[in-house]
């Protein structure tokens, strides 16, 4: 489900009334971030306003807009079929204000299909388009590639490489390392989310009962992504999000001491901008 934002839009408006010199990126908590480019290119990933599934999963951080606040959006992408990364309510209402497209792979569509966003927010056929690793998308100045991703938990994930002429940013969706070997020597990568969490005590789906969890990259497992990505800059995700499943991300700083990469790490928190 979705809520009001209790950040009113003041968050869109800043993101429209932004005049980047490069790529700046804006993190939306939990795996979702805004980019807009000096084009004037702007394109949402993974956006999520969703408050979760109560009391299984809870939302730990605020709503930091409500869709229909957004007027100026060319492209969303999606990286996997789970709620909060496509889902109707917090994305098809931005394909149905600013006629955006959507990408996302056929399991995502799947999702599309069961929620019906044609038939409940006047999204258009020729705004849905699918995606598969080895795609490549050009969205105004941004060319997207769509790369493999290693996410045991999702039918078909997929990662993707936004290139721009002042950076590279990758968005790895809820992976682990184990695919992204060849992405690094594919590609010169300034930055790049890769989501992070703990291990919690989740109820289960079918029996409700607490049951040890693992969704995300734990400390070790995020380093070893970033080294296979040959990351400069490392910016973690999704530690915020959830009730069971928050962490730390500064303590990422020690983990990766000894190794070469990331050779830095951002930790954006909710609403903060970062500039390639």
């Amino acid at each position: 489900m979705t809520v009001e934002s209790d950040w009113e839009d003041w968050l869109p408006r800043a993101v429209e009334s932004a005049s980047p010199d490069g790529l700046a990126i804006w993190y939306l908590g939990c795996n979702g971030f805004i980019l807009k480019s000096s084009g004037g290119t702007t394109v949402f990933v993974d956006p999520y306003l969703g408050t979760g599934d109560p009391p299984r999963t809870v939302r730990m951080i605020p709503v930091p807009f409500n869709p229909e606040d957004i007027t100026e959006c060319d492209a969303v992408f999606g990286t996997h079929e789970h709620v909060d990364h496509v889902h109707g309510p917090s994305q098809a209402p931005i394909l149905a204000g600013t006629g955006a497209d959507y990408y996302t792979t056929d399991s995502g569509h799947e999702v599309i299909d069961d929620e019906g966003w044609m038939e409940h927010w006047s999204v258009v056929d020729d705004q849905l388009h699918e995606v598969a690793e080895g795609d490549t998308v050009e969205v105004g100045d941004l060319t997207v590639h769509v790369e493999p991703a290693n996410d045991p938990d999702a039918d078909h994930p997929v990662s993707y490489v936004f290139e721009h002429e002042s950076g590279t940013f990758f968005h790895g969706g809820d992976a682990r390392p184990g695919e992204f070997e060849a992405v690094g020597e594919r590609y010169d990568i300034d930055a790049a989310a890769l989501a992070f969490g703990a291990v919690g005590m989740i109820d289960d789906k079918e029996t409700g009962e607490p049951k040890r969890t693992k969704w995300y990259n734990d400390e070790n497992m995020i380093v070893e992504a970033a080294n296979e990505l040959q990351l400069d800059t490392l910016l973690p995700t999704h530690w915020d999000m959830w009730k069971g499943m928050t962490t730390e991300p500064t303590v990422l700083h020690n983990h990766a001491n000894s190794f070469e990469y990331p050779e830095s790490l951002s930790v954006v928190e909710i609403g903060d901008r970062y500039d390639l």
